[in-house]
């Protein structure tokens, strides 16, 4: 119960955290897209800082939920922030859900549950070592890498979706890693910690995240970008939790069968409320969005 809270509650406020970011990212200079110097724009920017502060709740809870509970249970979990997010953007557009934002609630939780119940997913599974850790790795990193160079070449629009898919994936394998670090700091106390790479990485993972999302963030409206971020997160997370950390879900055909149509679900149910009116359709200013709709050389 304490696992399910804390991602709740952390999914609550990554949600929250990432409208705030959307709508002060929105009025940064085009120019600043992919480069550091969009953050620092962005910190003098009192709205963006509260949905900073806001998301670091978040990822308090989440770092709190991993390391009490396997990836792929928290990580479907944290899958329910574009809810909150929908909700706080209901309030800024004054429009209610509806029949098509309730049906992607609803699609959401059916998947989450589905996916929970069948794969059972627990523990106790053999660590891989270090080949295989890095392999993983290198999977996940690279598909981030090649996703922002195929982006870099489309238009706004697309490219805010490619660089919100790539930034989920690496929050993915950043979860992945965070849940070995708090195994680490279990069984050896924080000087075992900082002696290996794993807390490392999640920080360059997250600031190299950060920088991503708000790049999408500011190219395009937030259904463009916020949907794929939050069905990429979940995948690579599992993806990495089974692969390297010995999370093991149930293989029967059966149970096989109902993850699949779980995860299927959760990808619907975010695409469908992604879509929903109460989400931004259009950046401020009526020359941003005829912009980002303009491919670039």
């Amino acid at each position: 119960m304490a696992v399910f809270l804390l991602a709740i509650g952390a999914a609550c406020c990554l949600g929250l955290g990432f409208v705030l970011q959307q709508h002060a990212a929105q009025r940064a200079p085009k120019s600043d897209l992919l480069h550091w110097r969009l953050l620092l724009d962005l910190l003098k920017m009192p709205e963006w800082l509260a949905g900073i502060a806001v998301m670091v709740a978040g990822l308090v809870l989440s770092a709190w939920a991993l390391g009490l509970g396997e990836v792929s249970l928290v990580e479907p979990l944290l899958t329910t922030n574009l809810v909150f997010a929908m909700a706080l953007a209901s309030l800024l557009s004054r429009q209610r859900l509806g029949r098509s934002g309730w049906g992607g609630v609803l699609l959401l939780g059916l998947g989450v549950t589905a996916f929970i119940l069948a794969g059972d997913p627990r523990g106790g599974g053999a660590v891989a070592g270090q080949l295989r850790h890095w392999l993983v790795f290198g999977v996940v990193a690279g598909l981030a890498l090649l996703l922002v160079s195929v982006g870099r070449r489309l238009p706004l629009f697309e490219e805010a979706t490619i660089l919100a898919l790539a930034a989920g994936l690496l929050y993915g394998l950043q979860d992945a890693l965070t849940r070995a670090t708090a195994s680490r700091i279990d069984t050896g106390g924080m000087t075992a910690v900082l002696h290996n790479w794993e807390p490392y990485a999640v920080v360059g993972l997250g600031a190299t995240g950060l920088l991503l999302v708000q790049s999408a963030f500011e190219a395009a409206p937030l259904r463009m970008s916020l949907p794929a971020l939050t069905a990429a997160q979940p995948l690579a997370g599992i993806v990495c939790a089974v692969g390297f950390l010995g999370d093991r879900l149930r293989v029967t055909p059966g149970a096989l069968a109902w993850e699949a149509a779980g995860l299927l679900l959760m990808v619907l149910g975010v695409v469908v409320i992604g879509r929903h009116p109460s989400l931004p359709t259009a950046c401020e200013g009526g020359p941003r969005e005829q912009e980002a709709q303009v491919p670039r050389a």
